[in-house]
């Protein structure tokens, strides 16, 4: 059996905007004295004069990062999830929103894989927070190599993006030689026909591994890989819907907004099916290991078995 590499996804964004930057001038990198944390410590080491620390100042950080895409530059914040999509919304949604500046936010630690940090730095709401913003994009991908296509491609679309990126380390299962990396656009990892599991995130993995499972006990399901939340593949969405009746999706935050509630909008105006949504549910996260909590609050591929199955059962029998 091949060895399962595993990388942090907020790795691959350090990795992607070193690499950027040799091929674009205009790339700047700021963060909120977090750059070790965020990995964009490896622009900096690179590229000192274009690195722009703000210190613990989010907000004022990204009224700097609006500065410089008025000025021509292509500007990267970094902060983690909690603090640049909920301390900064104001400033994000005023100043780089309405004006729709080329600034992409670069979010790491995001989720409850966030771990010990606990509850305050979990977050679990920033996708709900981020779709609201008029004309965000919001990428989050499943594993590092899809990250580092995200970051690339963010750089080269003209327009607000807002980028999620996990403290774990995940397992990485795209071939680097041949992704392709499309803003907008779903993948199909895996046909199926009687339910649909579209996942985001690490929650991608644990999808297809629970599709292994639901196989061998004769379901055959559909996996979709969503990486862009907003704006989301509608396409790929209404004709899981049409063709397998039932969907589930997965994701690593608040089923109050996210990936289900996106999934849920679209399927009830094109193809309407039952949407049974696996994520955090109305309540806080708390601190402990990230493999446990993932566990504790149902973001694995067994949970993800068991849901399916009982969805089955209701819908399908």
């Amino acid at each position: 059996m091949a060895e399962v590499i595993k990388k942090a996804t907020r790795e691959s964004y350090g990795e992607a905007l070193k690499e950027l930057a040799a091929e674009c001038e205009d790339l700047v990198v700021l963060d909120a004295d977090l750059a070790e944390a965020t990995k964009t410590v490896m622009f900096k080491k690179e590229y000192p004069e274009r690195f722009f620390d703000c210190g613990i100042a989010e907000a004022n950080m990204m009224g700097v990062a609006a500065g410089l895409a008025a000025c021509g530059k292509i500007p990267f914040a970094s902060s983690f999830a909690m603090f640049a999509a909920g301390r900064a919304f104001e400033i994000v949604r005023n100043s780089i929103g309405y004006p729709h500046l080329n600034v992409k936010i670069g979010a790491t630690h995001a989720g409850i894989s966030v771990g010990e940090d606990g509850a305050t730095h979990q977050c679990n709401e920033d996708i709900a927070l981020m779709r609201t913003i008029p004309g965000m994009t919001i990428i989050n991908p499943a594993d590092g190599v899809e990250a580092k296509a995200a970051v690339k491609a963010a750089a080269a679309y003209n327009g607000p993006v807002y980028l999620r990126f996990g403290r774990l380390a995940t397992p990485i299962f795209n071939d680097e030689a041949s992704y392709k990396f499309e803003i907008g656009k779903g993948i199909t990892l895996k046909e199926g026909n009687d339910v649909t599991i579209i996942a985001t995130g690490l929650m991608v993995n644990e999808a297809m591994q629970a599709a292994k499972q639901l196989e061998a006990d004769g379901i055959n399901a559909r996996v979709i890989n969503i990486h862009t939340i907003k704006p989301l593949d509608t396409e790929i969405v209404c004709k899981a819907a049409k063709e397998t009746g039932l969907i589930i999706t997965a994701e690593e935050h608040s089923v109050i907004g996210g990936l289900g509630s996106a999934v849920s909008e679209a399927v009830t105006q094109c193809c309407p099916v039952p949407v049974i949504k696996i994520g955090v549910n109305d309540e806080y996260g708390y601190s402990g290991p990230a493999v446990d909590l993932l566990k504790k609050f149902g973001l694995c591929a067994d949970n993800i078995v068991s849901k399916t199955k009982e969805a089955v059962e209701k819908f399908k029998k």
